[in-house]
């Protein structure tokens, strides 16, 4: 099997286990649902892989970077479902939520378009198109593998793993694994850095369930949920 075909199988695979990513807060959701509250959860991970998907798209465009339909598919794929979420979690979300999320998805498009404007009026080659955006999204990568750092502080304070789903984690982990593959076949630097750290942030994660995972009190209800992510997120 030549590489090239060895990497596109990877990329189908990364392209299964991203979706099954993108879809792991399925429960959460429908938690949010039944109780028509966020409860504690935060929209931070949704509204950043938002902006996320919408970079990755445009990286994977045959005018920025050639031959990356699978980048194309799957992150459309995202945005798609990370939009289907946002809005359920708006929905059941107090009025000062909502404003919250409306302003950030505007700064979020305002900051897409700059971004597409600026790449393709100004570098004219698929090297400092890809390199801009891909420097880009790498930025963002970080933000968005970081945005859990919230809910991780509060496992630690808290003593209890409630409010941080393991089926995500375990997804982010497996997801990260199988794109450094897709990137260390065909040498990309920046499809390789955020996944690298999306690993090391995923382990961390998975050790934190472990640690805390028999601490939890699975039967505390929400409402005390809710005290416990306010107090943590003043800290």
């Amino acid at each position: 099997m030549d590489k090239d075909t060895l990497r596109t199988l990877v990329g189908i695979l990364g392209n299964i286990i991203s979706l099954i990513l993108f879809l792991s807060p399925v429960t959460t959701f429908m938690r949010i649902i039944k109780a028509k509250s966020v409860q504690a959860f935060r929209p931070d991970p949704y509204v950043a892989t938002i902006l996320n998907c919408s970079l990755w798209m445009f990286y994977g465009l045959p005018i920025v970077h050639p031959d990356s339909l699978l980048l194309i598919t799957i992150n459309g794929a995202g945005f798609i479902i990370e939009v289907v979420f946002i809005t359920i979690f708006f929905i059941y979300s107090t009025w000062s939520g909502r404003k919250k999320i409306v302003m950030v998805l505007i700064f979020e498009v305002v900051f897409t378009a700059a971004i597409v404007a600026v790449t393709l009026t100004c570098f004219h080659t698929y090297a400092s198109r890809s390199m801009v955006v891909g420097l880009i999204c790498i930025v963002i990568n970080i933000l968005m593998y970081a945005s859990p750092l919230t809910v991780m502080k509060m496992v630690i304070k808290t003593k209890s793993v409630k409010y941080m789903p393991l089926s995500l984690s375990v997804a982010t982990f497996a997801n990260s694994i199988v794109w450094c593959g897709y990137a260390l076949l065909q040498f990309d630097p920046y499809i390789l850095v955020p996944n690298a750290l999306g690993t090391l942030s995923a382990i961390v994660q998975l050790v934190l369930y472990a640690t805390y995972y028999s601490t939890t009190n699975w039967d505390d209800d929400d409402e005390q949920g809710e005290l416990q992510m306010s107090s943590t997120s003043k800290a």
